[in-house]
């Protein structure tokens, strides 16, 4: 895991090799074993690299790296994880090579060298992003893995092309002059990220997943040109893969898909165990993270290294049952408990590690998580990816009851039943509710997952389902000053695939939107900020592609998600220590807005602070803030996307003014959170 940057263009007597020198300075965090800056000065292209070794910890691991013929030169960040496979196809195909080390950027260059970069993308299982210089033809390539796992920031920069890791990066680069982007903005409001190839900066992007952007460098002042995500080829086709399953879906009984997802998910998890270093695993007790580990310590003949953190509040405390899988599986389970003040002192950190507004309060554990599993190991599998590709959502199982299984006729009566709903919860009917429920539905935060339910019910179409689901502020051009909102990334996406089932439309969009522009955003900046490698396997495309040639009644059924998933965890773990509701990764966020953290969220909202910005609307935050201290509503996730963008906007004015809140503060920041 690494961080890459770069720039092309003409210098204007500027040394190129100390802006990037700059560039990867920023991204220290990143990598913090080894930097390189590697320059074709009759190009005017300079690549940098900071290193986290991972697989061959020698100075041959050195990158920007040139390929053994010295064609090609290249910054990359990740792992491809059967590297030694594709070593021994190149031995193959072209006799004896001359190895100078066993890390798999070499081996990557080395196919690019014999076989081009299409194929040795197509041969690769991995998370990456990378920059390649093609030195005869002069041609710059730049490439992301198939689910999004690794990120790449490119965009002109007075003009020169600039790319990152991450936007610091582009931010260290002179004449850098970043304007807010309101249609992404706008768009960061209803589903709390920006989707990529958007960023909140007009004109700077992010490279889509499974994308390969190929920019000829011969003619420096045509660069704007070809900087487009628009020219952007795809290598790897979720759609195909999604439309594809749904019309050749697996024949197999229930034993015999339990045994094809096992041993698809074992191969998966054998790859990515591969390390020099110190290896480990998130365990949170849930499903997810429970099969993950079972599978690393049946491989394992060591106790294998789980952590988890928990929390004061026992509502959101997984602790307790990550520790019981931890006792049945035999680990060496770390868990540290946390206070709400623990949780609450990352905040200042957090436009720093993202760079740009994201607000998904599960953020907050996730980095605290990493920092405890960096102080023992290097490497940490986690079990992300289970619920979008196996249904694990309610809103799977929701909009799977509301259009698979409701007809035309009942579905009037199910927007009628939404709308009392609705009513009931507007009027501070939470209480009432959860009195006369059943004790297993009284859940945390019981009002937020009643107004999603009473909002999907009214809706009178997948997308318009899977829509309100992921929406936090419906109507977001009334709340940004001048946006208008992008054609929803719902819509577009769904143009794209001919599916009749709701589970696999919905989990479709889940795997090209929530997955790459979330979640894993959220992990990576997360481990990323601590110097901790973090591995999905569930996101082995191998596994992803099985995943939707299986039938819907395999992910749910009886009511219950990832009913495969549970089957295949009942050979390593009791059903009666993960038979528990679905609690996720959350946080008493609606409580500290009323208690800790009312004061500096009472700043950020303020009537002056909102209007002096001329970016937001206040009348519609004002009113929301107020409700919501007032107890009538529950409005943390709304109102937490505007904190998140306000406490943003000041990391971003302090950048702006020269007091430079990027790398050094992320390093000052992180370390005292070590301390």
């Amino acid at each position: 895991m690494c961080g890459v940057a770069g720039i092309v263009g003409r210098a204007d007597n500027e040394n190129f090799n100390a802006v990037v020198a700059s560039m990867i300075g920023s991204l220290e965090h990143r990598g913090p074993d080894d930097s390189g800056v590697w320059a074709d000065d009759d190009a005017s292209i300079v690549l940098g690299h900071r290193r986290l070794a991972i697989v061959d910890l020698s100075p041959a691991g050195h990158q920007p790296m040139l390929s053994g013929c010295s064609r090609y030169v290249m910054s990359f960040n990740g792992e491809i994880y059967n590297h030694l496979q594709i070593r021994k196809e190149l031995e193959k195909s072209s006799g004896e090579i001359g190895w100078r080390g066993h890390s798999d950027t070499e081996v990557f260059l080395e196919a690019v060298s014999l076989w081009g970069v299409r194929r040795a993308l197509s041969m690769s299982i991995g998370m990456f992003s990378f920059a390649l210089w093609d030195r005869h033809e002069r041609e710059l390539t730049l490439a992301r893995d198939r689910i999004g796992e690794k990120p790449l920031y490119f965009g002109v920069v007075r003009g020169r092309l600039a790319f990152g890791s991450e936007l610091k990066a582009l931010r260290s680069c002179p004449g850098w002059s970043g304007e807010i982007d309101r249609d992404a903005l706008a768009q960061y409001m209803r589903f709390g990220c920006i989707s990529a190839p958007r960023t909140i900066y007009r004109n700077v992007y992010k490279l889509p997943p499974a994308s390969v952007l190929n920019i000829p460098c011969r003619k420096l002042d045509a660069l704007d040109e070809f900087v487009d995500p628009a020219r952007a080829d795809r290598y790897w086709c979720a759609n195909e893969i999604v439309t594809h399953g749904a019309r050749n879906t697996i024949q197999a009984d229930d034993r015999e898909a339990c045994e094809l997802l096992e041993k698809s998910l074992d191969e998966s998890v054998a790859l990515q165990m591969e390390a020099d270093v110190p290896l480990g695993a998130f365990l949170s007790g849930g499903v997810d993270s429970s099969l993950i580990t079972a599978m690393m310590q049946a491989r394992s003949s060591r106790r294998i290294k789980t952590f988890s953190i928990g929390f004061e509040d026992s509502e959101y405390n997984e602790a307790e049952h990550a520790k019981l899988v931890a006792e049945h599986l035999g680990t060496d389970h770390t868990e540290q408990y946390l206070s709400a003040a623990d949780a609450i002192d990352v905040v200042p950190m957090l436009p720093t590690l993202y760079d740009e507004p994201f607000a998904d309060a599960s953020q907050i554990p996730t980095f605290l998580v990493s920092q405890v599993a960096r102080r023992e190991v290097t490497v940490s599998l986690s079990g992300d990816g289970g619920d979008e590709l196996f249904g694990g959502y309610n809103r799977h199982i929701w909009i799977h009851r509301l259009f698979d299984r409701a007809n035309g006729i009942v579905r009037p009566g199910f927007r009628t039943a939404g709308w009392l709903l609705q009513q009931i919860l507007a009027g501070g009917g939470e209480n009432r509710l959860r009195a006369v429920l059943p004790s297993r539905f009284r859940k945390m935060q019981l009002q937020d997952r009643l107004a999603k339910l009473a909002s999907v019910l009214q809706a009178r179409s997948i997308e318009d389902a899977y829509l309100r689901t992921r929406s936090q502020w419906a109507n977001p051009e009334q709340l940004v000053v001048g946006a208008s909102e992008p054609l929803l990334l719902v819509e577009l996406k769904s143009a794209q695939i001919d599916v009749d089932d709701a589970v696999q439309h919905t989990t479709y969009l889940d795997l090209v939107s929530y997955l790459p522009d979330d979640i894993l955003v959220k992990l990576d900046r997360a481990s990323m900020g601590v110097s901790l490698e973090s591995r999905v396997p569930f996101l082995d495309h191998r596994l992803v592609e099985l995943a939707w040639r299986l039938p819907t009644s395999m992910k749910i059924r009886d009511g219950r998600g990832k009913w495969l998933l549970r089957n295949v965890l009942e050979k390593y773990v009791p059903s009666e220590i993960i038979d528990r509701p679905k609690a996720g990764f959350s946080l008493p966020i609606h409580d500290w807005l009323r208690g800790p953290l009312q004061e500096w969220a009472e700043s950020l909202l303020s009537e002056h602070n909102l209007a002096d910005r001329g970016v937001l609307n206040p009348g519609p935050i004002r009113e929301r803030w107020k409700e919501h201290q007032s107890g009538v509503r529950n409005w943390q996730h709304q109102l937490w996307c505007v904190l998140m963008f306000q406490e943003w906007q000041n990391a971003e004015k302090d950048f702006s003014m020269g007091a430079v809140r990027s790398a050094e503060n992320t390093r000052r920041l992180l370390n005292e959170r070590q301390g």
